[in-house]
């Protein structure tokens, strides 16, 4: 979980009045947050969810505690009036659209940069794209003194050996590949954009570097410093979503200290999610209508339509009464968190106070125990850990992309309605796509690599009765110079042993597999399984220095 820090008095202020470090304390709760000490006069909060990333600074803390004090909504005019290129434009150039299609600014000013403020730019920063950027893949920032800036700004694509320019912490120019291969930074993240041909690039009317984005900062105009009331605030990203909200963020946090926020309009040659032309700050509130009567039974209380309204605009929601018993609820435009009607009763039980509801004690008594399913699963864990597997944990959620495209696949799946960002689109439906994401992040690991993974996916079937069914599977991916499908097959061969399972392989071409080295997997009349050895294509997909060949079996089927 994030844990931040911030100074008691600084965080104060934010919130408006004076309060004793117990009250103060005892408020944390309300952005999900609790307090872990003191570091160098410093208070370190730890905040427990990952989902709000808005809360995830001190001005976050301190905005979800002043809308409790004050029982009112936020106002934050910016993302109501927006008027057309009212702070200048971003002219974004064609070639980005297959490499970093998506950028979003504004401006602040008003009030100079202090050094608390600086502290928390740059945390703020780090959090926000470190974490909810998926390490600065989703979302890349930079701040800038938007005073030296001539606008309009151009984001366009650049050859590697094209653009010169000193980069943060160096005193020299560089071109956009020596800072790849020289600079720390580059280092780092060069597998954000090595992989393409051109590499994004921000400079301003001029002709003057910006930044070479999401590597780093040039010197000449990406170097905040105290004094500075003029700042230009940027991110690039491949979701218009996640960029919009992190620059939602960002601006409101400014806003709470006092600055106007000056939206940017990024001019596109091509299309997204909100047109052609997009304003940031740019209103993305998302709206959810729960029945009263289902409140009440999750919460397991009798409250009045009214006191459920109060309640959330205490917590920074908008919330209305409608008919026959529904409650309308609109989050505000710097968070994205709202997905099912759960999200607005935790707003209700969060601003009500968990410590007011009454305890019950359990009225049944039972004995609890392993599954048998899951006591099979585990004897696969053991036998694929002592044939010199690792075992990795991944999310069941991604993209689109890696799902389908990188595997070279066209077929239906399970889709997720109203998703955050394209990372979380759909819903995996083979764990080969779990382990290409850890292997293609371990290319510099010394190989053999061997890793495997348990867990479920959800198979599209418009016969089932939701339209998917849920299956347990194992699968186990090795990669070396010389791994290949006759090295997977002894694997798969002792593991079916162990397990007491007669198999036979039956020849059939996969898409993501080389030409007549795949084979389905049959017990007796059932399929329950695939063992390949990976294409080059799909190895190339996902960055893979080595030849990869897998296995994966249905767990549910074989128990």
């Amino acid at each position: 979980m994030p844990t931040i820090s911030c100074s008691e008095r600084d965080l104060l202020a934010l919130i408006g009045e004076e309060l004793d470090r117990d009250r103060l304390l005892s408020l944390l709760p309300l952005a999900k947050a609790s307090f872990d000490g003191e570091e160098d006069g410093k208070l370190r909060i730890e905040l427990q969810d990952t989902n709000r990333p808005d809360l995830w600074s001190c001005e976050g803390i301190a905005r979800q505690i002043r809308a409790r004090l004050r029982g009112a909504l936020p106002a934050y005019p910016f993302f109501r009036a927006r008027p057309p290129r009212a702070g200048g434009r971003i002219e974004v150039d064609a070639g980005l659209a297959a490499i970093r299609p998506i950028v979003g600014a504004f401006i602040a000013r008003g009030v100079r940069v202090d050094e608390a403020t600086l502290v928390q730019i740059i945390q703020t920063q780090e959090k926000l794209c470190e974490g909810y950027g998926h390490k600065r893949r989703e979302a890349a920032m930079g701040v800038y003194d938007a005073s030296a800036i001539a606008f309009p700004v151009r984001y366009r694509a650049a050859r590697p050996e094209e653009a010169r320019f000193v980069p943060l912490g160096f005193e020299e120019p560089m071109t956009l590949e020596e800072i790849l291969r020289e600079h720390p930074k580059g280092r780092e993240y060069r597998r954000l954009v090595e992989a393409c041909p051109r590499y994004p690039l921000l400079e301003d009317a001029a002709g003057t570097v910006l930044s070479f984005p999401p590597i780093i900062n040039s010197r000449a105009l990406g170097e905040v410093a105290v004094g500075d009331d003029n700042l230009f605030v940027e991110v690039t990203g491949h979701d218009l979503q996640v960029v919009a909200l992190v620059l939602n963020i960002m601006a409101c946090n400014f806003a709470d200290r006092g600055w106007k926020i000056v939206p940017i309009t990024a001019v596109y040659p091509y299309d997204t999610a909100a047109g052609r032309e997009v304003t940031i700050p740019m209103d993305i509130a998302c709206t959810l209508e729960v029945p009263l009567a289902g409140i009440n039974q999750a919460l397991g209380l009798t409250l009045a339509g009214k006191e459920v309204r109060e309640l959330l605009r205490a917590y920074g929601v908008a919330a209305q009464l409608k008919p026959r018993g529904i409650v309308r609820a609109t989050a505000p435009a710097y968070r994205a968190d709202y997905m099912h009607p759960a999200d607005v009763i935790e707003d209700i039980a969060i601003c009500r106070g968990y410590d007011g509801f009454a305890p019950l004690m359990p009225a049944a008594f039972t004995v609890g125990g392993l599954a048998p399913s899951t006591l099979f699963a585990d004897r696969v864990r053991q036998e694929l850990v002592g044939y010199g597997f690792q075992e990795v944990f991944s999310n069941v959620l991604m993209s689109r992309e890696e799902a389908r495209t990188r595997l070279r696949i066209d077929a239906p799946l399970v889709e997720i309605e109203n998703y955050v960002a394209d990372t979380y689109a759909v819903v995996r439906d083979r764990l080969l796509v779990s382990l290409l994401r850890v292997e293609a992040a371990s290319t510099k690991a010394q190989y053999p690599h061997q890793i495997f993974e348990v867990g479920e996916v959800a198979v599209y079937d418009e016969a089932a009765v939701h339209g998917s069914r849920t299956e347990d599977r194992a699968a186990a991916l090795m990669a070396s110079g010389e791994a290949g499908f006759s090295d997977m097959h002894s694997y798969l061969d002792a593991l079916m042993y162990f397990l007491a399972r007669d198999y036979r392989l039956e020849s059939r071409d996969a898409p993501f597999a080389i030409e007549g080295r795949a084979a389905v997997v049959r017990v007796g009349d059932k399929e329950v399984g695939v063992i390949a050895e990976l294409h080059p294509e799909v190895l190339t997909a996902w960055g893979l220095e080595a030849p990869a060949a897998y296995f994966e079996i249905n767990l549910s089927a074989l128990a």
